[in-house]
């Protein structure tokens, strides 16, 4: 077990979880790169490393996870949302786990139209700041904006598509303020991500087993660890810097860096199958 490695995959989730860069790719790079893990098994450990972030965004979000039991709405919406999630992730991660144990999957292609979709949300922010919003935040929200919400994340099962940049997207789409737009998607994460966690132990044990293996009980502990402190200070950044009137700069930064990873990746991806 090399400590160093443990931390950098660490590293890895902490900060791409609450970037729109897909974590769950990045940590397959990482740990593809690293440990020589799989591609199957790769993908099955990205989502097991979940549980960091998991715990970083129940750190920073305790006092909101505790006013559920008084806010109906936030409640609702948290419920809605995983609902639809689950009953479009599941599927997705289970036929993407079986196309990864047969066929390499180009994670790039989904990468690319992320960092576009991201370019041309920047300008949107960019280019509306002054206008009124038409749904400022949780407030103003329909049972339709929960629903699209949460189709939105489900798809994110899909590797190389990212779920704090598919939420976030859409409801800066929406109209709804940057600052709201990220809370509620990284709210909506924590139930979103312990479904998604329990549901990769439970289809896809056998690879998170040998990834574990391949890492070792001590490295997995450790990367967690990391993961966990280092997304309480990501998330507590990006918050603050999200009510700046510069906000649009993260769709553009983040966009050209979820573009360049996509192009790399699809120029790399493996033209043989995966075994």
């Amino acid at each position: 077990m090399n400590p160093l490695f443990a931390v950098i995959l660490g590293l890895v989730q902490g900060v791409s979880e609450w970037l729109p860069i897909s974590s769950k790719t990045q940590v397959l790079f990482a740990s593809t790169f690293l440990f020589s893990l799989p591609l199957v098994v790769a993908y099955a450990f990205g989502l097991f490393m979940e549980i960091g972030s998991i715990g970083s965004a129940i750190g920073y979000f305790r006092r909101d996870i505790w006013s559920l039991f008084r806010d109906r709405k936030l409640l609702v919406y948290l419920l809605v949302v995983t609902a639809l999630t689950g009953i479009i992730g599941v599927p997705l991660y289970y036929l993407t786990d079986k196309v990864l144990a047969s066929n390499p999957y180009n994670v790039g292609i989904p990468m690319i139209l992320l960092g576009l979709v991201l370019i041309g949300t920047g300008f949107y922010i960019r280019y509306s700041r002054t206008k009124p919003k038409i749904v400022a935040g949780l407030r103003e929200m329909k049972l339709k904006n929960y629903v699209i919400i949460g189709l939105a994340q489900g798809i994110a099962a899909l590797p190389g598509v990212s779920r704090s940049g598919m939420t976030v997207s859409t409801m800066l789409l929406m109209g709804v303020k940057p600052e709201q737009a990220f809370r509620l998607s990284y709210l909506a994460y924590i139930p979103a991500s312990l479904g998604a966690f329990f549901v990769t132990l439970l289809l896809s044990k056998s690879q998170v087993d040998t990834a574990i293996q391949t890492i070792e009980p001590t490295g997995a502990l450790i990367a967690i660890a990391t993961a966990v402190i280092i997304g309480i200070f990501v998330i507590s950044y990006l918050l603050k810097f999200a009510k700046t009137r510069r906000i649009y700069l993260i769709d553009f930064v983040l966009g050209a860096v979820a573009l360049s990873i996509g192009i790399v990746a699809t120029i790399l991806a493996p033209q043989t199958p995966v075994s």
